[in-house]
Order: structure tokens, then sequence, then C-alpha cells
């Protein structure tokens, strides 16, 4: 499995801590939260990792220079426009083997969860994509069917007592095959939309539902406060 890290964003929920870095080289105890993800993904195995930049690209290409890695890591690009999840994805696919899955990882994200438990249910149940989720309060909530597969989004002022509704984590799998089904790269676009259009096609893209203790976001700053609490647990 390889893997790639979402780190381009702009950071604006974590102003003004992003006015002069970028969100991936925000600190948890000292450590970046680029670093956290990751030695995350080394653990899980991972020795091929893609980091996407934009804001403060320089920055974050100089923070992994300047460090000796398990992994080899190599950068795509984002510099002349930000792409979003699923511009960004297409745009390192190139960066990418072809040959092995991918663990998609945003870079604000602390969790617990067995990543490599995750490819392996992705494996068995031959999905395109397998999506971490869990039940857990928001407003983006995703539909999924008793099988488990993705339908997609739920308007939370009517759920549906027939299918589950799920928040996504913001760690997935996807197969390599995912690559060609997505639209070109010349413009920013999220990639759960194109999940939800590949699954309506008849593709699989699945859950793997995990307990909310195990994960955080600290994308935000009341959040970023319990992050040096979480990785203690």
């Amino acid at each position: 499995m390889e893997g790639f890290i979402l780190a381009a964003g702009l950071g604006t929920r974590l102003r003004p801590l992003t006015n002069d870095r970028p969100k991936a080289l925000v600190e948890v105890g000292g450590v970046t939260l680029l670093e956290l993800t990751i030695h995350r993904l080394e653990k899980a195995g991972i020795r091929h990792i893609v980091v996407n930049v934009h804001h403060f690209a320089d920055k974050v290409i100089d923070f992994i220079g300047s460090r000796k890695w398990q992994a080899n890591i190599d950068i795509s690009d984002e510099r002349d426009l930000l792409l979003d999840t699923g511009g960004g994805l297409k745009k390192a696919s190139g960066l990418f083997s072809g040959k092995e899955n991918v663990l998609v990882h945003n870079v604000d994200i602390l969790s617990n969860i067995d990543l490599q438990n995750v490819e392996q249910q992705h494996r068995e149940q031959e999905n395109l994509v397998t999506l971490c989720v869990s039940r857990r309060e928001t407003k983006r909530l995703l539909e999924f069917d008793k099988s488990g597969q993705l339908l997609g989004r739920t308007d939370t002022s009517h759920l549906s007592p027939l299918t589950f509704h799920l928040a996504f984590s913001g760690i997935s799998v996807v197969s390599p095959e995912l690559f060609a089904l997505l639209p070109e790269a010349d413009h920013p676009y999220p990639v759960i939309d194109e999940y939800i259009r590949l699954s309506a096609k008849g593709h699989r893209i699945g859950s793997y539902e995990h307990s909310p203790e195990h994960w955080l976001d600290v994308g935000k700053p009341e959040t970023l406060a319990l992050a040096q609490t979480f990785l203690t647990l």
C-alpha cells in the first residue's frame, strides 16, 4: 500500500496559527501534524508517500527534506492552483506505482484506526474505494445501504430508517483503477462528489465503520487543544 497525505489546504479554521505557516506544520506537543501523519502511515507499513502542497508550500517541502523518513516521500505541487480533494488526488496519481492501493489521509486527522485492517477489508470486499466513517453528529452525513455501500449525501432533516447515515473521517483506501475514472486535474473539485457519481454507476464505494472515540479532527482550535490528550490515550 502507498500513501497520499492531503496537506495543501489553506487551514482557515486554524487561523491565526496558519497566518505564517501551513496547517501541516501546526504542532501538537512539539510535533507537527505532518510528522504525526507520516509516522502513522509508516507504522502501517507504507514505504512510499505523496504529499500535496499549496499554502506555504516551500515550508512543507523544506520540512520534509530536513528529516529522515522510513518512507520515500514525493511532492505533488499545487502552488499554481489549489485543486481540492478530488483534483489533488487526480494530480498526484501519476506519482504512484499504479499497482498498489493508496491510503488517502487528511493531514489534520488523528486516529487510532487500524489502517492495515482498512486495506484488508478493502481487498476482501473488492471495493474501488473504502471510506472510514463513524456515527457522530455532523451536518455532512453520507448515506449507505445495509451492505455498507455509498448511496449519496444525507439531508439531515429527512433521515431514512432504511439506510445508514455516517460521517466521513478523512481517511480512505482507493484502488489504482480509480485514477482513470476521475476528471482531469485542471480544476478543483471535491472527491466525495466523484465517489457518489461512481457509486451511481455501479462501482463499489464501501465503508469501514470505526468508533468515534478513535478519531479526532484537529483542523480547528477547539479540537486542536484536545490533541495532546488524544495522543496519550
